[in-house]
């Protein structure tokens, strides 16, 4: 079974970590939230509480096959500024694992100097903080083995490309199918203004 790490910080926002964890678990993904806060119990940007599953500070938490950051501004700013969230964002990428981040997170990757020499997208509000790698404004940008997106809107395509580059193909497209995506991009014409 795969396996990932989500990394909660106070500030994160809800739908971008609370999606992304759903589309795993559904695409067959052990998932385990991690707690960058003094307490399991983090709370999100619009003050809905998550608890979390164990703290940053827990032995193995390098035995997953990824690492997730959900945006959200002051979330990510602690994810950048977490000496221990650094560290471990470093591991992931110098292991070979894969590294996603949406919205701000992209500059907690900036900050662990792992964004250099690739390509990755952010919320246009953080563009600007996106130095090392070559910035691209795609929903969804894969360099490699870093996944980046930009928003709380693109989070349920990113976790399903998450299940992808997992080598979760079946499993994305029948979760895509379960939760009616693929119908809501085909009838994309009767729901966008």
């Amino acid at each position: 079974m795969k396996r990932f790490l989500v990394l909660l910080a106070n500030g994160f926002e809800e739908t971008e970590a609370v999606t992304a964890i759903d589309v795993l678990r559904r695409g067959g993904v052990e998932v385990v939230l991690s707690s960058v806060a003094d307490t399991p119990l983090v709370e999100g940007s619009r003050k809905i509480v998550v608890k979390a599953d164990v703290s940053i500070d827990s032995e193995g938490l390098l035995d997953f096959d990824g690492i997730y950051l959900p945006g959200g501004a002051k979330g990510a700013q602690t994810l950048r500024d977490d000496a221990r969230a650094q560290k471990l964002i470093r591991a992931y990428k110098e292991n070979g694992k894969l590294v996603a981040a949406i919205c701000a997170a992209p500059i907690a990757l900036e900050q662990a100097g792992v964004l250099q020499g690739e390509t990755a997208t952010s919320n246009p509000d953080f563009k600007d903080h996106i130095k090392q790698a070559a910035y691209h404004e795609e929903p969804i940008v894969v360099s490699g083995k870093l996944l980046t997106s930009r928003a709380a809107g693109t989070t349920l395509p990113f976790a399903l490309e998450i299940l992808r580059q997992l080598g979760l193909q079946d499993e994305a497209k029948q979760v895509s199918r379960d939760m009616m995506f693929d119908y809501l991009i085909e009838n994309r014409e009767k729901i966008f203004y």
